[in-house]
Protein backbone atom coordinates (compact mmCIF):
# COMPACT_ATOMS: atom_id res chain seq x y z
CA UNK A 1 0.00 0.00 0.00
CA UNK A 2 2.82 2.36 0.93
CA UNK A 3 4.51 1.49 -2.35
CA UNK A 4 1.42 2.40 -4.31
CA UNK A 5 1.15 5.78 -2.57
CA UNK A 6 4.77 6.56 -3.26
CA UNK A 7 4.30 5.64 -6.93
CA UNK A 8 1.26 7.86 -7.15
CA UNK A 9 3.15 10.76 -5.60
CA UNK A 10 6.04 10.33 -8.05
CA UNK A 11 3.65 10.08 -10.98
CA UNK A 12 1.77 13.15 -9.85
CA UNK A 13 5.03 15.10 -9.70
CA UNK A 14 5.46 14.26 -13.39
CA UNK A 15 2.03 14.85 -14.89
CA UNK A 16 0.54 17.43 -12.49
CA UNK A 17 2.52 20.39 -13.93
CA UNK A 18 1.52 19.28 -17.41
CA UNK A 19 -2.15 19.05 -16.43
CA UNK A 20 -2.04 22.43 -14.71
CA UNK A 21 -0.29 23.97 -17.70
CA UNK A 22 -2.72 22.57 -20.27
CA UNK A 23 -5.77 23.10 -18.10
CA UNK A 24 -4.90 26.80 -17.90
CA UNK A 25 -4.44 26.99 -21.68
CA UNK A 26 -7.60 24.98 -22.26
CA UNK A 27 -9.62 27.19 -19.92
CA UNK A 28 -8.32 30.34 -21.60
CA UNK A 29 -9.01 28.84 -25.06
CA UNK A 30 -12.60 27.90 -24.11
CA UNK A 31 -13.15 31.35 -22.63
CA UNK A 32 -11.79 32.95 -25.82
CA UNK A 33 -13.99 30.69 -27.97
CA UNK A 34 -17.16 31.57 -26.06
CA UNK A 35 -16.47 35.31 -26.01
CA UNK A 36 -15.36 35.33 -29.66
CA UNK A 37 -18.40 33.35 -30.78
CA UNK A 38 -20.70 35.78 -28.94
CA UNK A 39 -18.93 38.80 -30.44
CA UNK A 40 -19.18 37.36 -33.98
CA UNK A 41 -22.92 36.71 -33.59
CA UNK A 42 -23.42 40.23 -32.21
CA UNK A 43 -21.43 41.73 -35.08
CA UNK A 44 -23.44 39.69 -37.61
CA UNK A 45 -26.68 41.10 -36.17
CA UNK A 46 -25.27 44.65 -36.35
CA UNK A 47 -24.25 44.17 -40.00
CA UNK A 48 -27.68 42.69 -40.75
CA UNK A 49 -29.37 45.75 -39.23
CA UNK A 50 -27.13 48.10 -41.20
CA UNK A 51 -27.93 46.32 -44.47
CA UNK A 52 -31.64 46.50 -43.64
CA UNK A 53 -31.37 50.26 -43.16
CA UNK A 54 -29.70 50.60 -46.56
CA UNK A 55 -32.40 48.47 -48.22
CA UNK A 56 -29.86 45.97 -49.55
CA UNK A 57 -31.38 43.10 -51.53
CA UNK A 58 -32.37 40.16 -49.33
CA UNK A 59 -30.33 37.68 -51.37
CA UNK A 60 -27.16 39.74 -50.95
CA UNK A 61 -28.13 40.50 -47.36
CA UNK A 62 -28.18 36.84 -46.30
CA UNK A 63 -25.12 35.95 -48.38
CA UNK A 64 -22.93 38.69 -46.91
CA UNK A 65 -24.09 37.87 -43.38
CA UNK A 66 -23.41 34.15 -43.79
CA UNK A 67 -20.04 34.67 -45.49
CA UNK A 68 -18.80 37.13 -42.86
CA UNK A 69 -19.94 34.86 -40.03
CA UNK A 70 -18.25 31.77 -41.51
CA UNK A 71 -14.95 33.56 -42.21
CA UNK A 72 -14.77 35.08 -38.73
CA UNK A 73 -15.63 31.79 -37.03
CA UNK A 74 -12.97 29.91 -39.01
CA UNK A 75 -10.38 32.51 -37.95
CA UNK A 76 -11.57 32.20 -34.36
CA UNK A 77 -11.19 28.40 -34.39
CA UNK A 78 -7.68 28.68 -35.85
CA UNK A 79 -6.74 31.17 -33.12
CA UNK A 80 -8.16 28.96 -30.37
CA UNK A 81 -6.31 25.92 -31.75
CA UNK A 82 -3.03 27.83 -31.68
CA UNK A 83 -3.69 28.86 -28.06
CA UNK A 84 -3.77 25.23 -26.89
CA UNK A 85 -0.58 24.39 -28.77
CA UNK A 86 -1.91 23.00 -32.05
CA UNK A 87 0.41 23.87 -34.96
CA UNK A 88 -1.68 25.97 -37.36
CA UNK A 89 0.94 27.10 -39.89
CA UNK A 90 0.44 24.16 -42.21
CA UNK A 91 -3.32 24.35 -41.72
CA UNK A 92 -3.35 28.01 -42.82
CA UNK A 93 -1.11 27.18 -45.79
CA UNK A 94 -3.54 24.46 -46.90
CA UNK A 95 -6.47 26.85 -46.62
CA UNK A 96 -4.60 29.47 -48.66
CA UNK A 97 -3.62 26.99 -51.36
CA UNK A 98 -7.18 25.66 -51.55
CA UNK A 99 -8.54 29.19 -51.81
CA UNK A 100 -6.12 30.02 -54.63
CA UNK A 101 -7.01 26.86 -56.53
CA UNK A 102 -10.73 27.49 -56.14
CA UNK A 103 -10.29 31.11 -57.20
CA UNK A 104 -8.46 30.14 -60.39
CA UNK A 105 -11.00 27.46 -61.23
CA UNK A 106 -13.98 29.74 -60.65
CA UNK A 107 -12.62 33.06 -61.86
CA UNK A 108 -15.52 33.50 -64.32
CA UNK A 109 -18.09 32.75 -61.64
CA UNK A 110 -16.28 35.02 -59.17
CA UNK A 111 -16.41 37.86 -61.72
CA UNK A 112 -20.16 37.33 -62.03
CA UNK A 113 -20.47 37.21 -58.25
CA UNK A 114 -18.55 40.48 -57.89
CA UNK A 115 -20.76 42.03 -60.56
CA UNK A 116 -23.87 40.85 -58.71
CA UNK A 117 -22.61 42.41 -55.48
CA UNK A 118 -21.96 45.74 -57.24
CA UNK A 119 -25.39 45.71 -58.89
CA UNK A 120 -27.15 44.97 -55.61
CA UNK A 121 -25.16 47.59 -53.70
CA UNK A 122 -25.26 50.51 -56.17
CA UNK A 123 -28.67 49.71 -57.69
CA UNK A 124 -28.27 50.87 -61.33
CA UNK A 125 -31.62 49.15 -61.86
CA UNK A 126 -34.30 47.34 -59.88
CA UNK A 127 -36.76 44.55 -60.53
CA UNK A 128 -39.43 45.84 -62.92
CA UNK A 129 -37.19 48.44 -64.62
CA UNK A 130 -36.88 48.41 -68.40
CA UNK A 131 -33.17 48.41 -69.23
CA UNK A 132 -30.82 47.87 -72.13
CA UNK A 133 -27.42 46.24 -71.65
CA UNK A 134 -25.10 43.84 -73.45
CA UNK A 135 -27.18 44.21 -76.62
CA UNK A 136 -30.39 43.08 -74.88
CA UNK A 137 -33.35 45.20 -73.76
CA UNK A 138 -36.13 44.03 -71.51
CA UNK A 139 -37.85 44.27 -68.15
CA UNK A 140 -35.78 43.15 -65.14
CA UNK A 141 -37.48 40.02 -63.81
CA UNK A 142 -34.99 39.14 -61.07
CA UNK A 143 -31.47 39.99 -59.87
CA UNK A 144 -29.50 37.01 -58.61
CA UNK A 145 -25.98 36.77 -57.22
CA UNK A 146 -24.48 35.49 -60.50
CA UNK A 147 -26.94 36.65 -63.19
CA UNK A 148 -29.83 38.97 -64.00
CA UNK A 149 -32.97 37.72 -65.75
CA UNK A 150 -34.66 39.97 -68.34
CA UNK A 151 -37.99 39.55 -70.10
CA UNK A 152 -38.10 41.04 -73.59
CA UNK A 153 -41.10 42.75 -75.16
CA UNK A 154 -42.08 39.49 -76.90
CA UNK A 155 -41.83 37.59 -73.59
CA UNK A 156 -38.48 35.92 -74.14
CA UNK A 157 -36.41 35.22 -71.03
CA UNK A 158 -32.78 36.34 -71.34
CA UNK A 159 -30.23 35.50 -68.65
CA UNK A 160 -27.34 37.98 -68.59
CA UNK A 161 -24.17 37.28 -66.50
CA UNK A 162 -23.66 39.99 -63.89
CA UNK A 163 -19.94 40.28 -64.63
CA UNK A 164 -20.42 41.51 -68.19
CA UNK A 165 -23.57 43.46 -67.29
CA UNK A 166 -21.90 45.46 -64.51
CA UNK A 167 -18.83 46.22 -66.66
CA UNK A 168 -20.78 47.48 -69.69
CA UNK A 169 -23.08 50.38 -70.47
CA UNK A 170 -26.56 50.12 -68.96
CA UNK A 171 -29.48 52.25 -70.15
CA UNK A 172 -32.29 52.42 -67.61
CA UNK A 173 -35.49 53.65 -69.25
CA UNK A 174 -37.52 53.47 -66.03
CA UNK A 175 -35.32 55.36 -63.57
CA UNK A 176 -36.67 58.88 -64.23
CA UNK A 177 -40.36 59.69 -63.59
CA UNK A 178 -40.83 61.31 -67.02
CA UNK A 179 -39.47 60.90 -70.56
CA UNK A 180 -39.53 62.86 -73.79
CA UNK A 181 -41.44 61.32 -76.69
CA UNK A 182 -40.31 62.40 -80.17
CA UNK A 183 -42.79 62.10 -83.07
CA UNK A 184 -40.69 62.46 -86.22
CA UNK A 185 -42.27 62.79 -89.65
CA UNK A 186 -41.88 64.55 -92.98
CA UNK A 187 -44.27 66.75 -94.99
CA UNK A 188 -44.33 67.77 -98.62
CA UNK A 189 -42.21 70.73 -99.63
CA UNK A 190 -45.38 72.30 -101.04
CA UNK A 191 -47.17 72.10 -97.67
CA UNK A 192 -47.36 75.00 -95.22
CA UNK A 193 -45.03 74.45 -92.26
CA UNK A 194 -47.04 76.73 -89.94
CA UNK A 195 -50.25 74.79 -90.61
CA UNK A 196 -48.47 71.49 -89.98
CA UNK A 197 -47.04 72.87 -86.74
CA UNK A 198 -50.50 73.96 -85.57
CA UNK A 199 -51.90 70.49 -86.33
CA UNK A 200 -49.17 68.78 -84.36
CA UNK A 201 -49.47 71.18 -81.42
CA UNK A 202 -53.21 70.46 -81.33
CA UNK A 203 -52.39 66.77 -80.92
CA UNK A 204 -50.16 67.68 -77.94
CA UNK A 205 -53.21 69.05 -76.06
CA UNK A 206 -53.49 65.69 -74.36
CA UNK A 207 -53.91 65.41 -70.57
CA UNK A 208 -50.99 62.99 -70.40
CA UNK A 209 -48.61 65.58 -71.87
CA UNK A 210 -46.75 67.70 -69.30
CA UNK A 211 -46.94 71.46 -69.54
CA UNK A 212 -43.43 71.90 -68.22
CA UNK A 213 -41.36 71.48 -70.32
CA UNK A 214 -43.91 72.62 -72.88
CA UNK A 215 -44.51 70.69 -76.13
CA UNK A 216 -42.60 72.00 -79.16
CA UNK A 217 -42.43 71.34 -82.89
CA UNK A 218 -39.08 71.75 -84.67
CA UNK A 219 -37.99 71.62 -88.28
CA UNK A 220 -35.15 69.13 -87.90
CA UNK A 221 -33.94 69.08 -91.49
CA UNK A 222 -34.65 69.38 -95.18
CA UNK A 223 -34.61 65.88 -96.62
CA UNK A 224 -34.46 64.69 -100.20
CA UNK A 225 -38.23 64.26 -100.36
CA UNK A 226 -39.70 66.05 -97.34
CA UNK A 227 -39.39 68.77 -94.74
CA UNK A 228 -38.62 66.85 -91.54
CA UNK A 229 -40.59 67.87 -88.44
CA UNK A 230 -40.36 66.63 -84.86
CA UNK A 231 -43.08 66.93 -82.22
CA UNK A 232 -41.46 66.65 -78.78
CA UNK A 233 -43.57 66.17 -75.66
CA UNK A 234 -42.78 65.17 -72.07
CA UNK A 235 -44.90 62.45 -70.47
CA UNK A 236 -44.81 60.18 -67.44
CA UNK A 237 -42.54 57.20 -68.05
CA UNK A 238 -45.39 54.62 -68.01
CA UNK A 239 -47.20 56.70 -70.71
CA UNK A 240 -44.20 56.89 -73.06
CA UNK A 241 -45.08 54.06 -75.45
CA UNK A 242 -48.89 54.55 -75.48
CA UNK A 243 -48.46 58.27 -76.23
CA UNK A 244 -45.81 57.60 -78.90
CA UNK A 245 -47.92 55.06 -80.79
CA UNK A 246 -51.15 57.07 -80.53
CA UNK A 247 -49.55 60.35 -81.59
CA UNK A 248 -47.96 58.79 -84.68
CA UNK A 249 -51.37 57.55 -85.82
CA UNK A 250 -53.08 60.84 -84.94
CA UNK A 251 -50.41 62.85 -86.77
CA UNK A 252 -51.05 60.90 -89.97
CA UNK A 253 -54.84 61.31 -89.71
CA UNK A 254 -54.83 65.02 -88.75
CA UNK A 255 -52.27 66.04 -91.38
CA UNK A 256 -54.22 64.22 -94.07
CA UNK A 257 -57.41 66.03 -92.95
CA UNK A 258 -55.53 69.33 -93.24
CA UNK A 259 -54.45 68.43 -96.81
CA UNK A 260 -50.82 68.18 -95.77
CA UNK A 261 -49.12 65.33 -97.55
CA UNK A 262 -46.59 62.95 -96.05
CA UNK A 263 -44.47 61.90 -99.03
CA UNK A 264 -43.18 58.40 -99.54
CA UNK A 265 -39.52 57.90 -100.55
CA UNK A 266 -39.05 58.84 -104.19
CA UNK A 267 -36.42 59.90 -106.64
CA UNK A 268 -36.82 62.58 -109.30
CA UNK A 269 -34.87 61.94 -112.49
CA UNK A 270 -34.27 64.72 -115.05
CA UNK A 271 -33.42 63.67 -118.59
CA UNK A 272 -31.38 66.12 -120.58
CA UNK A 273 -31.32 65.54 -124.32
CA UNK A 274 -28.27 66.89 -126.07
CA UNK A 275 -28.78 68.55 -129.46
CA UNK A 276 -27.15 66.91 -132.42
CA UNK A 277 -24.51 69.12 -133.96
Amino acid sequence: MEMNVEQLVKMSETWLPVVLNYSGKLTLALFTLLIGWWLINTLSHKVSGLLDQRNVDRALHSFIGSLASIVLKVLLLVSVASMIGVETTSFIAVIGAAGLAIGLALQGSLANFAGGVLIMLFRPFRAGDWIEGQGVSGSVDSIQIFHTTLKTADNKVVIVPNGSLSNGNITNYSREPKRRADINLGIDYASDIKTARDVLMKIAEDPRVHKDPAPVVFVTGLGDNAVNLSLRVWVATPDFWPVTFEFIELAKERLTEASIGIPFPQRVVHLVQSQAS
